[in-house]
């Protein structure tokens, strides 16, 4: 699964790195993302592609209330297509979550969870790959535009830590991950899978990282 990130990289630099326009106020950097949290995404409509800002969890049109949206941060790669609430935005709403690294937990001897910092080796970013989703109030009320990170199985870097990971799309998935004119959604599924082994590094950090209080740059040191 992926249930906190790190979102430090600038509005302006990552509208640059996706060839994007920059529709949202900058935000400051953030190192303990959590569900519910505003988060950069990258989506593409009428020609345009658009950084901007979504609620993280996805927020279905049908929901009472928005709260609903802390259960769907993550939607797995594998049952996409057997639920309505995903395979809606699948065939029409994708998008892409930026991130500078996430974080998981594993079980340690003698009883405990290690907290690991998981980035790209060569310290570029991650292109998460994202459903999103646009929600109403009844009556009066601001519109909720929200998403939820695709995860699929863990490959051979991840898999000693949790049996899940979020989808990396590489640069070269992005166009056609994006392009809301693709309703080929076994095609856009061929691309859910596990990032190359040789990707992602693994460190282990501190219990900081548990509380969503804390969200500086001490939560990345090693321990």
């Amino acid at each position: 699964m992926c249930g906190r990130f790190i979102s430090i990289t600038t509005g302006t630099d990552l509208a640059d790195a996706f060839a994007a326009d920059l529709v949202a106020a900058e935000h400051p950097p953030r190192y303990n993302v959590a569900p519910t949290d505003e988060v950069w995404a990258v989506a593409e409509a009428d020609d345009r592609r658009r950084l901007g800002r979504v609620r993280w969890g996805l927020v279905p049109p049908w929901a009472d209330n928005p709260r609903v949206g802390a259960r769907m941060i993550n939607a797995r790669a594998e049952t996409l297509l057997d639920k309505d609430v995903f395979r809606r935005p699948l065939e029409r709403r994708r998008c892409v979550v930026p991130a500078d690294g996430f974080y998981e937990w594993t079980a340690r001897g003698g009883g405990g969870k290690q907290a690991c910092h998981v980035r790209p080796r060569d310290g570029g970013l991650l292109a998460f790959a994202g459903l999103w989703e646009s929600w109403r109030p009844r009556g009066d009320g601001d519109r909720v535009v929200s998403a939820t990170i695709v995860t699929t199985e863990a490959n051979a870097t991840m898999a000693p830590v949790h049996d899940r990971m979020p989808v990396c799309l590489p640069a070269g998935a992005w166009a056609e991950w994006l392009d809301p004119a693709n309703d080929d959604v076994l095609g856009l599924t061929a691309l859910l899978v596990p990032a190359p082994d040789d990707l992602l590094e693994v460190r282990p950090v501190g219990p900081l990282v548990g509380n969503v209080a804390n969200d500086g740059p001490e939560l990345l040191l090693d321990v």
